[in-house]
């Protein structure tokens, strides 16, 4: 679950700074991220033709608590499922319900998970059985533009050497970034400092150094950047209708360069 640019710190969320995690902390972390992705396997592989996104969302619930994690994401600020999952047109905060997924469709899988107080956060984007190349391209692009921002995620690198890479990639491809929306901090809340843009513009000047922990996630249209959100007070989906992926990592910024903490 990602944040609004600019938007006002709510009363869950950590202070206005940085958080540098210790070693330990980390670790912690990596025990979230371990059930993040086995979740997102699952609900990767589930992802068929018939399947409604609500049976989807009991299914991620399930394999977090076997696993001794809490979802991060029910209750957060009001938002009323486990799991948020996006359909074709939708960026991100898809709310599971009644929905039957269809052939050719493709679908925003995100995932949060606390354990013992720490969290981490993970997206993909599934096909539902066989997908038209139009989408099976925007899905590998914006997989390719996440791999290229965690590339940049070293220290004495900054957050615009993030964000940078994963616009250069997008946009020679010939696609959209989200810019109403963002990646962010991450640690024992889930949106800390700093905001992590998929885009150069505004920026915060901010040096990365060993201990920050970043959940990196682009949000790629196929058309337009824009953006609005649906009645219901989570959903966005693209303006112009076209088709959005979204993938996602928690990283940390270690001594030798980014550690992924969600890698399956």
């Amino acid at each position: 679950m990602r944040g609004a640019r600019a938007r006002a710190r709510r009363p869950e969320e950590a202070e206005d700074r940085i958080v540098l995690k210790s070693p330990e902390e980390i670790e912690m972390m990596r025990r979230a991220g371990r059930v993040v992705a086995a979740t997102l396997a699952l609900l990767d592989k589930a992802c068929a033709p018939g399947v409604t996104t609500g049976e989807l969302n009991a299914l991620a619930e399930r394999a977090m608590r076997e696993r001794g994690a809490v979802p991060s994401f029910l209750g957060y600020q009001g938002f009323p499922a486990s799991v948020c999952l996006s359909v074709n047109d939708e960026v991100v905060h898809g709310i599971p319900g009644e929905r039957r997924l269809r052939e050719g469709d493709i679908v925003g899988i995100d995932v949060g998970a606390i354990v013992d107080g720490y969290q981490a956060d993970g997206a993909v984007t599934a096909r539902v059985g066989r997908v038209g190349e139009r989408a099976r391209r925007l899905v590998r692009v914006t997989r390719e533009a996440l791999a290229r921002g965690i590339a940049q995620a070293a220290p004495g690198k900054r957050l615009v050497d993030v964000a940078r890479a994963v616009q250069t990639h997008v946009e020679r491809n010939g696609y959209s970034v989200v810019r109403d929306l963002v990646g962010h901090g991450i640690g024992r809340a889930m949106h800390e400092p700093p905001q992590v843009p998929n885009f150069v513009d505004q920026v915060e000047d901010v040096e990365l150094q060993v201990g920050m922990t970043l959940a990196i996630e682009p949000m790629v249209n196929e058309g337009d950047a824009a953006i609005a959100r649906d009645a219901d007070g989570w959903t966005f989906r693209t303006r112009d209708g076209s088709l959005s992926a979204h993938w996602e990592h928690t990283v940390a910024v270690g001594a030798k360069g980014p550690v992924i903490l969600t890698a399956p």
